[in-house]
């Protein structure tokens, strides 16, 4: 790419990162997006989402966990049984026809109920799961994040907050915390079969910090809760959409 070109998915990546951040997320699928539309190589794009997605996932957990804003045996119930098999997702080449589809339409389900009566949804009392269930369920999650390059949160989040197992904000910190662990797994799974990254990474990651610290702000403090659903239902929608269209 020459150098607007660069400078212009640069521009994006920090909008989508300010997005993405506000509800504690990373935006890796946000970055893939692009980079399908700027024709970045299929070996670049994995390794290229992860690395972004630390930097902003990563900023965004130190801000929520110095509020407060985390609960520790949430994140561990479903972080250990992620991370291996994040790492593993990362090793693991699939055919794009073979998942995409249907982890769209998930998506876009889980949308839906977030942006369908937001303000009944942020107010419900909150009831810890099962660790039956939420052990396979983050094993599940970890093998998502790595098969898809992104650090799993696009999936934890709606989940934790369908089932009312958090309230909204403290799942956005639990999530960015999920999403750094599990793109540190998947990103050295990645490096172990692609190891490429683009030269104008640098530009890349000055973009989305930028964003992150700015996305961050409003989701700690300025955002309502029943508005850091709406925001987060947005984001489940164009995430669906890159799935399901790139």
């Amino acid at each position: 790419m020459d150098l607007p070109t660069v400078i212009l998915l640069a521009l994006l990546m920090g909008g989508a990162a300010a997005l993405y951040a506000s509800v504690g997320h990373g935006g890796a699928s946000a970055y893939l997006g692009l980079m399908a539309l700027f024709a970045v190589p299929v070996e670049v794009m994995r390794p290229t989402a992860l690395a972004l997605n630390l930097v902003v996932a990563g900023y965004a957990a130190a801000s929520y966990l110095r509020a407060g804003q985390f609960n520790p045996r949430l994140f561990l119930i479903f972080a250990v049984p992620a991370v291996p098999m994040a790492w593993l997702g990362g090793r693991v080449a699939l055919p794009p026809e073979a998942y995409r589809p249907l982890l769209g339409a998930v998506l876009w389900f889980a949308a839906a109920r977030m942006l369908w009566r937001p303000a009944w949804t942020a107010a419900r009392a909150v009831r810890p799961p099962r660790a039956w269930i939420a052990l396979p369920a983050g094993a599940g999650l970890g093998l998502l994040a790595g098969l898809t390059g992104t650090g799993g949160g696009i999936f934890l989040s709606p989940l934790i907050l369908l089932f009312g197992w958090e309230e909204p904000r403290r799942t956005a910190g639990i999530s960015a915390v999920f999403i750094v662990v599990n793109s540190i797994a998947g990103l050295a799974g990645n490096l172990g079969v692609w190891p490429a990254l683009p030269p104008a990474l640098p530009l890349f990651v000055a973009a989305v910090a930028l964003g992150a610290v700015g996305g961050t702000w409003l989701g700690l403090h300025r955002l309502p809760r029943p508005w850091l659903l709406v925001l987060l239902g947005a984001v489940l929608l164009l995430a669906g959409a890159k799935l399901i269209f790139t």
